[in-house]
């Protein structure tokens, strides 16, 4: 397994990415061309930080082309119980500052401040990869919005969905309104945001936001299987695939049957060229 253990001309940005992830709470480990992103604080629930997510995007800049599949998990009980509090309420905590700091800011540097945060969540739909979030537990607010931000999500059946941003009078900003829109459409996901209820792992199925509920002590073997199945065919063509359904939404019928025909082209060109 690698563990950002190379050397040579990138030992600075491995320094600064281990730094990141150091900080944050995130472990990054890689496996052939698996990386699993795990969430490390189970002391809190993997409560998150700004810290979090600049190590989230630090992981994200660290992807290299021969990853194929990124599996994001949390340690502990929970996948992540959302923002900390504490800096809710205007503690400090180590380098990271109070949120309630941005209460004061400019709307330049208020926006500013969450484009960078949304950066741990944006990588995660990079068409060259598959991301794959393993929930069990409790994913609240920003966690919740972290596992939409992947592209396949599977649940413990004992996990709680919820977006609670509206029950502290804020709303979802780490690009989690779009995501939950187009997994759930927009009726259902009004509904879960503006009364911040919990959605069980069932619901979630039901609801197209899961692809699976498993026990927790099948989400190892589930996992498995599952990126066995990413894996298993040309990463072009999977690739391609991707970066087509992510357009389709989008795209009007004429141009998503124009962008298959130019995908397609490139598809078989590279066949032909082997």
């Amino acid at each position: 397994m690698e563990r950002l253990e190379q050397s040579g001309d990138n030992m600075p940005e491995e320094t600064t990415t281990r730094t990141a992830l150091e900080k944050g709470g995130v472990t990054r480990v890689q496996d052939g061309a698996v990386v699993t992103v795990t969430l490390n604080r189970p002391e809190n629930r993997n409560a998150m930080r700004p810290s979090t997510w600049a190590a989230l995007a630090a992981v994200g800049a660290s992807i290299g082309d021969d990853v194929r599949v990124v599996v994001l998990r949390g340690a502990g009980e929970a996948f992540s119980a959302g923002l900390d509090r504490r800096l809710f309420s205007g503690e400090r905590i180590g380098d990271d500052a109070p949120i309630t700091d941005l209460f004061t800011a400019t709307q330049e540097e208020f926006d500013r401040a969450v484009a960078t945060y949304q950066e741990g969540f944006l990588w995660l739909r990079d068409p060259n990869f598959i991301s794959v979030a393993a929930v069990q537990g409790y994913a609240i607010g920003a966690g919740f919005q972290l596992a939409l931000a992947c592209d396949i999500r599977i649940a413990t059946d004992d996990a709680k969905f919820s977006m609670r941003e509206p029950a502290l009078g804020i709303i979802p900003d780490l690009t989690g309104t779009k995501h939950l829109v187009e997994a759930v459409g927009y009726s259902r996901a009004l509904e879960w945001t503006a009364t911040a209820r919990y959605i069980g792992a069932e619901e979630a199925l039901a609801s197209g936001l899961v692809s699976q509920v498993v026990s927790r002590d099948m989400v190892d073997p589930a996992i498995a299987e599952l990126v066995n199945g990413l894996t298993a065919h040309p990463h072009g063509a999977v690739t391609a695939t991707k970066s087509l359904l992510l357009g389709a939404v989008e795209r009007g019928f004429e141009e998503q049957r124009a962008a298959e025909r130019e995908a397609q082209f490139h598809r078989f060109a590279a066949l032909a060229a082997k």
